[in-house]
């Protein structure tokens, strides 16, 4: 079977932001990679189709979102990789790790749709509207998790201790 035509370029192009997201979604690096290449898997069969789109990314971000929150996912709150998939390393490995440790452990606290449109908001840097065309959601849900996700985010001292 063939590979349809752009999506081996797509790949290459966008995986590493693509882990990187899901990586913040499940806390596990390989997890975040089962994801990301379930969403690909998923989204190959129809990539006629999707390249056609004013975004093809945000289509399978949706399916990797939509996957996240049907799966199972657990959030196990280890790393035993010592970087976030796709980033430079830090010169500074120890403050690293307490930040991302601190950024883990808040993460946690949130339900999987609030740390979706965390995820979205703020580390993949999509506005409201986007994040909402993502989710499959209003403005207004997204407002909503996003500020819940937020306030409780602001009462997690090591959280806020770190940023």
């Amino acid at each position: 079977m063939s590979e349809p035509v752009g999506f081996g370029d797509f790949v290459a192009a966008r995986s590493a932001a693509l882990v990187r997201s899901a990586w913040l979604l499940t806390g596990d690096e390989t997890a975040a990679r089962d994801l990301v290449w379930a969403a690909l898997g998923k989204t190959r069969a129809r990539w006629a189709r999707v390249a056609r789109q004013d975004s093809p990314e945000d289509y399978v971000r949706r399916v990797m979102l939509s996957t996240f929150l049907t799966w199972n996912w657990r959030w196990r709150g280890a790393f035993p990789d010592a970087r976030v998939p796709g980033r430079p390393a830090h010169q500074d490995a120890a403050a690293e790790g307490d930040i991302r440790r601190a950024v883990s452990q808040a993460l946690r606290t949130l339900s999987p749709q609030q740390r979706a449109a965390v995820v979205l908001r703020f580390f993949d840097d999509l506005t409201e509207a986007q994040t909402a065309d993502v989710l499959g959601c209003s403005a207004g849900t997204v407002q909503r998790q996003t500020s819940r996700a937020l306030s409780k985010l602001h009462d997690h001292p090591q959280f806020m201790r770190s940023i």
